[in-house]
């Protein structure tokens, strides 16, 4: 039961960094209908711009996730201004093979600058732990990691809730052209949808770099994708998929480590998504809708 309860709390703790990616990924197809493929890479800049701020800027652990956080904000609207806007009337193959592009320009781009070595974070939190059972280990990365999901998750829900700016965003992920007719502007719309996911994405790649004490411009890769799989499971486009899909396979991947092997963690991750889209396409708590063509 111990091992049980430790494995659990380490799929949480997973889980929980990919929901945070897998809310951008959602919000953005929501809107537009667009696999922003970059956006696991915005999570890398996150982590290394809160390396730059703990290291060379002596800054805490709040003013870095806080710098993190608006610098990915405004670099996911300059991506959207740059690259998917002159492409909202094009075919979605387009849209998608400039995703992928943008994505590898980040990679690239971040390794020329910086480097292909990996990085060693800064133990910013030191390394303190707590046993709240025998058997059973919840170091501090891991409470905060906690705490910091549930706060922006909460304020997401506000957001998106209680103001204006959610009120739009719902209006134009129900129907866009309603929502211009009633005056909404849907391109500012846009962009916010894309500053708050993609600063969810900053904040959880701080939050992995403290986690893990690694980062590596190819990191944003493959948690990219296995957050694209959380956000389908959950049904993609919607804000309470994107968690429970996310801690889903958060736990399932520690589960499969933890009484497996670690070499089946990622196959099984896809495997899901496989399963998801042969048994319920539309993901956990999606619904199929009819598509005009």
């Amino acid at each position: 039961m111990a091992e049980f309860i430790q494995q659990l709390i380490n799929g949480l703790s997973l889980g929980s960094i990919y929901a945070l990616i897998a809310l951008g990924y959602t919000m953005v197809y929501g809107i537009i209908k667009l696999i922003n493929f970059a956006h696991g890479d915005i999570y890398m800049i996150g982590a290394y711009v809160g390396y730059i701020c703990i290291k060379y800027l002596n800054l805490g652990f709040f003013p870095a996730l806080i710098i993190s956080m608006i610098t990915c904000s405004l670099l996911g609207i300059i991506i959207e201004k740059i690259a998917y806007k002159p492409l909202r009337n094009a075919t979605r193959i387009a849209a998608l093979i400039t995703a992928i592009a943008v994505s590898l320009f980040l990679e690239y781009t971040t390794m020329f600058i910086a480097g292909a070595t990996v990085r060693t974070y800064p133990q910013i939190l030191g390394n303190i732990t707590f046993k709240p059972m025998e058997g059973v280990i919840v170091n501090i990365q891991q409470i905060f990691i906690f705490a910091v999901t549930i706060v922006l998750m909460t304020v997401l829900q506000f957001i998106v809730h209680k103001t204006k700016v959610g009120k739009a965003m719902r209006a134009v992920s129900s129907d866009k052209d309603a929502a211009q007719l009633m005056g909404i502007n849907t391109d500012k719309v846009i962009s916010y949808t894309f500053a708050i996911g993609s600063a969810l994405a900053g904040a959880a790649g701080i939050l992995v770099g403290i986690y893990y004490n690694t980062i590596n411009p190819l990191m944003g890769m493959l948690p990219g994708l296995k957050a694209f799989v959380a956000a389908v499971f959950g049904g993609i486009g919607i804000i309470p998929g994107a968690l429970i899909g996310g801690i889903t396979i958060g736990v399932i991947e520690t589960m499969v480590s933890g009484y497996g092997s670690s070499l089946y963690k990622d196959a099984v991750a896809f495997a899901i998504l496989i399963l998801v889209l042969l048994i319920k396409p539309s993901g956990l708590l999606g619904k199929n809708t009819r598509e005009k063509v």
